[in-house]
């Protein structure tokens, strides 16, 4: 459930607007839904203050949308991470008026406009044009979240001008997210040039002794830049969680 509506809730018990047996209703499918193939968490948004979010790669379509049916009847706004094009077609005959980013590969159906949270946009920096996928992901589920973006795509260390000339966007960022592949230095050119948390995505792009992102990866882990945090491979949704819990 939703603290601000929880909270709502609580507060017409106790000016004796609701009585306890109907708040005992409203609450009675905390804090989960067993659905047989998921137990769908309602008690996540209390803990974490963001509702259970929906990992569509391996699931079947009418998997996504029992779970999303699920969270959507408790008032939580729903995202869905890795949806395939198929399976974004059944997604959207149930909610037809869900949010689909096709590069993104997510889905966010909000019944109600999404509150902005957070002190300021988080920065989210893109090697190259291949590394969008993975942007649009962190991008839609800090919009998700409620936060605003700064996206600067296509400003890779092969002409380092480009992120120069960002400097100052950079600085109006509570965090910053970098995006890269190949040899993945971007991240330590970032760290060198501003004092806000930054986060490394390390991207699957690059030729053969890129290993499928572990190339990246491994510079990222050993950045000479100060502080500079990691997440995993391709993980635009965890390094977006990650920047707004810093936000928090």
């Amino acid at each position: 459930m939703d603290p601000t509506k929880l909270r709502a809730l609580l507060d017409l018990v106790a000016a004796g607007e609701v009585d306890t047996e109907a708040a005992m209703k409203s609450l009675r499918d905390l804090p989960f839904t067993d659905l047989g193939y998921a137990m769908v968490d309602h008690h996540r948004a209390l803990r974490q203050g963001v509702p259970e979010v929906i990992f569509g790669e391996g699931k079947s379509a009418v998997q996504i949308v029992g779970i999303a049916r699920s969270i959507v009847a408790h008032g939580s706004t729903c995202l869905i991470t890795r949806v395939s094009p198929d399976k974004a077609v059944a997604v959207l005959s149930e909610f037809p008026g869900a949010r689909h980013a096709e590069i993104a590969r997510t889905i966010t159906i909000a019944n109600q406009p999404i509150e902005k949270r957070g002190s300021g946009p988080v920065a989210i920096v893109a090697a190259g044009t291949s590394d969008m996928p993975v942007a649009e992901e962190a991008c839609e589920t800090l919009a998700a979240l409620g936060r605003d973006v700064l996206r600067m795509y296509d400003v890779g260390v092969s002409g380092i001008h480009r992120i120069l000339a960002r400097r100052e966007e950079i600085a109006r960022a509570v965090a910053v997210i970098v995006i890269a592949g190949m040899e993945g230095a971007l991240p330590s050119v970032v760290g060198g040039l501003t004092d806000r948390p930054v986060i490394g995505v390390p991207t699957s792009i690059g030729y053969g002794t890129a290993l499928g992102g572990f190339t990246p990866l491994m510079a990222m882990l050993t950045s000479c830049a100060s502080g500079v945090t990691v997440v995993n491979i391709d993980n635009g949704f965890g390094a977006a969680f990650a920047a707004a819990r810093i936000d928090r």
